[in-house]
């Protein structure tokens, strides 16, 4: 018989024997055990996400250290813009399909309706291929239309990059399909684990045949890694869902799917755009060498901001659960209990970055440590964007998605226009500033609009005072 929670709680308690641990190795046991099933599973699902968002947030950043020392500053500034390109478009490319199963999957559960649910498994997934696959063919073509407004330096890596792009899309839906269904291994492992791994075998195989490793090298294993890992996690994904959606006839609803999907699109878009842009606008500016200190510099902060994209993931088809069944105590409670998975850690997280930076920075190598200020301007985002937790997938999940689509839309908008102005002023700082402020504007929009529309607190003081005013 399996040990219970209680059990490994006593244990603990025993063996620290330290009372001021009592509460949190409780609270940890009521997360892995507690009679709330709904919050148990969610509590588990995120400290299982989390869990891999940790060692693959570990994982990628040693792959940046290692990509960084094998092709030197410049060859690493071309590659780190040639792949947020891809990141973006790949985002795009999606169509919203990345988020929508967290919304349709337990709708269509819920009511029996099984047709439906196996026609949004697998069209989610063709509508993706198809639109991505549009948007390498097009990008590339654009690349060398325009190729004399580039740097040459610059062309072949991306349009090469630019390959990844239906695959990345693909694994993007699979992924949210995983993730509804409570699997978060293979959610997070393909995006996490997986492609980083096989990128530096492929490149470390490259090194001991004796070729040099620069930016199209590395776009190239990047392709190779990405078709491979989402064809993989194809064959595992189906055997799971074979398990849990008999056979049967397909229905497909195309015209709901695409009116809650396309919104959803409109906030992963723009999410990836706030995410992701001040490197593409850096580069517009500086040279490789600097793009690549800035790459790094926002790298390294992604050690802290899984915690928010971890209990993101875990938290969207659970905020679909509660509205969908009409339950709005468990709603305000779940999402009190977000918030507070998010901030502290991120705050926790935050303050022990701050400290050991500058030798993270110093992995990447000697001209890199000059990134320090930007992680602490860039980490005032971080920090505001935790304090109201996933609010954006509690509007989405919700209903509120063109909401949620609009605020992202605005403070994209507010972040191109900042990094004009503060970029040719402030230069990588100017950038990290730009980005800040324009994730503070965003944060404070979706708490507000979380408050009107669902009668909901999402700001981490509010909270907190209530949960004073509770003892």
């Amino acid at each position: 018989m399996r040990p219970t929670a209680s059990f490994w709680t006593q244990r603990l308690q025993h063996v620290l024997a330290l009372p001021a641990l009592t509460p949190l190795v409780t609270r940890a046991g009521a997360l892995l055990g507690g009679e709330n099933s709904a919050t148990s599973a969610a509590g588990r699902m995120a400290l299982t996400t989390f869990a891999i968002r940790v060692g693959g947030a570990a994982l990628a950043y040693l792959s940046q250290i290692l990509l960084a020392r094998w092709m030197g500053a410049h060859e690493y500034g071309i590659y780190s813009v040639a792949w947020t390109w891809v990141v973006i478009l790949g985002a795009m490319a999606c169509g919203g399909f990345s988020s929508s199963p967290s919304r349709f999957i337990p709708q269509y559960h819920q009511a029996g309706d099984m047709d439906r649910l196996r026609g949004f498994l697998a069209t989610s997934r063709l509508i993706a291929l198809g639109m991505a696959t549009m948007i390498a063919i097009v990008g590339v073509a654009l690349i060398f239309v325009l190729r004399d407004t580039i740097e040459p330096y610059y062309i072949l890596p991306m349009a090469f990059a630019f390959f990844a792009i239906p695959l990345f899309a693909f694994g993007s839906v699979q992924d949210g399909i995983a993730r509804t269904y409570d699997w978060p291994m293979l959610a997070m492992q393909p995006t996490y684990i997986w492609r980083p791994v096989a990128i530096l075998i492929l490149l470390a195989a490259f090194m001991l045949a004796g070729e040099q490793v620069n930016a199209l090298t590395a776009a190239a294993a990047a392709v190779a890694a990405t078709w491979s890992v989402a064809l993989y996690q194809f064959i595992r994904l189906n055997g799971r869902l074979a398990a849990k959606v008999s056979a049967g006839p397909k229905q497909t609803d195309l015209r709901p799917w695409l009116a809650i999907s396309l919104p959803m699109l409109m906030v992963e878009g723009f999410l990836q755009l706030i995410t992701s842009a001040d490197v593409i606008m850096v580069s517009f500016w500086h040279s490789p060498e600097e793009v690549a200190v800035y790459f790094a510099a926002s790298k390294t902060l992604a050690l802290v901001h899984f915690v928010y994209f971890a209990v993101r993931a875990a938290s969207a088809h659970r905020f679909s659960g509660f509205i969908h069944a009409g339950d709005q105590s468990g709603l305000t409670a779940y999402v009190r209990q977000a918030t507070l998975w998010t901030f502290w850690p991120s705050l926790a997280a935050g303050l022990g970055l701050l400290v050991i930076a500058p030798l993270l920075l110093r992995l990447f190598g000697s001209e890199f440590t000059s990134g320090y200020p930007l992680i602490a301007i860039l980490m005032i985002g971080v920090l505001a964007r935790a304090a109201v937790g996933p609010a954006d997938a509690l509007l989405s999940m919700s209903g509120h998605q063109r909401l949620c689509a609009l605020i992202y839309a605005s403070t994209f908008v507010a972040n191109v226009a900042l990094n004009l102005v503060l970029i040719p002023w402030l230069g990588l700082a100017g950038a990290a500033l730009a980005t800040s402020l324009a994730i503070l504007f965003e944060a404070t929009c979706l708490a507000i609009a979380a408050l009107r529309t669902l009668n909901v607190h999402t700001f981490i003081l509010p909270i907190l005072l209530s949960g004073r005013a509770r003892r």
